[in-house]
This record gives C-alpha cells, structure tokens and sequence, in this order.
C-alpha cells in the first residue's frame, strides 16, 4: 500500500503497535476522506489507561516518521462481519481530536527556524513548530526531495533518508548538527557580495527567499 508516495506495510505497522502493553486489538488501514489525501489511521481496544499519546510515543520509538499513523481511534471493539472478520468498512472516520496535533512550540536556533519557514512554504502551512512532523502535515515523497534540495541551498546537509526517519524538525535539525563540521554550531554559509567576492564568515541565516527553488 502506497501512502504519500511510500510504500507501507499495514501489518508491520499493527505488530508495531500491538506491543503496547495493555493494547487489545488494533487495526491499521489508509484512509482518503479528503480526496487525494491518504492517510493511516490506528484503530485499537485496550485498558482504561491506554490512550492516544501513549500509542504515539510508542509507536514514534518503533517505525520510522513515514509510517506513523496520523489519528488514533479507541474503540469499544473491533466491528466485524458476520464471519467473525474485521469489517475494515464499518471502521469510522476519525475526528479532528484523534489526529493529536501537536502544542505549538517555536523553532530554536538558526537551524531549526531556517528548516520551519522551508517545511512552511513547501507543505503551504503558516507556522511549523519544532515538535511537528513533516509526514502529519502533509508531506511526501516528492516534497521530501524538493527538502532535501532547498536545505543543500542552505549548506544544511542530512541525508534523505533522515527526513523519513526523524519524527519532528527538531530532531532533522540535530541530524543537520551532527552532520556539520562543527557540531554545536550552525552551518556556515558562503555570501557573495554584490561585487562578486566570496564572504567565508557571513554568518548562517539565509532569507527563505534567497532559498528558493
């Protein structure tokens, strides 16, 4: 199954998922409610004290960014047909609260709110904060190459395959950290001046403009 231009394993997503201590069931499946928007939804039985932001931080520790569920579902039990099988059809559409959108918290650093007004302007949001993540707000395998080019722009440099494994721009901005020469500092640009000549100490910071593809 293909979501956002990934391929995706329901069933590795669900065993994922049901090792949640306290989990009873769960169902997994895409759903497109708003036409060409696919997304996964978790649906799932369990104790009192299981909830939502429980299964998300579990599930954050175990798939990568791509494959995490956008919204959890509790469920009194799983619908089934009359053969005793889940009846993927009678699953409900999720409601706006289980989609679980995250409490904003502003960029810190230079990497990290060079990176938000980049996710901003490619996902056609108003504000990204360090803790959201690129898939929940509308991103795919397309946008993650045009990314990936904008932050190559900006001497930010991670490896594609950190987009799809990092699960907040907070956590892409320390694989950008890692990656530079000088860890605790920002990536240093190269400015050229009008006249031409080449500013090895212009300070990081590019206007989102001047990065534009």
């Amino acid at each position: 199954m293909k979501v956002r231009g990934f391929r995706v394993e329901l069933g590795e997503v669900e065993s994922a998922l049901a090792q949640l201590p306290g989990l009873d069931e769960v169902a997994v499946l895409v759903r497109e409610d708003v036409p060409g928007d696919k997304r996964l939804v978790a649906y799932y039985t369990g104790a009192a004290a299981l909830d939502d932001d429980a299964l998300r931080r579990h599930a954050a520790e175990k798939l990568p960014a791509y494959m995490l569920p956008a919204a959890y579902v509790r469920l009194a039990a799983l619908p089934l047909t009359p053969n005793g099988k889940l009846d993927r059809k009678a699953l409900p559409a999720p409601e706006a609260a289980a989609f679980g959108h995250q409490a904003y918290e502003a960029p810190q650093g230079a990497i990290e709110q060079t990176l938000a007004e980049i996710w901003a302007e490619l996902l056609g949001v108003e504000q990204v904060g360090r803790h959201d993540n690129f898939f929940a707000l509308g991103g795919h395998s397309l946008i993650a190459i045009r990314l990936i080019e904008r932050m190559r722009r900006a001497r930010m440099h991670a490896d594609v395959t950190a987009i799809f494994l990092t699960a907040s721009l907070s956590e892409l901005a320390a694989q950008v950290r890692a990656s530079a020469d000088e860890p605790n500092d920002p990536p240093r640009l190269i400015a050229r001046h009008p006249g031409g000549v080449r500013d090895p100490d212009a300070a990081f910071g590019l206007d989102v403009e001047e990065i534009r593809l």
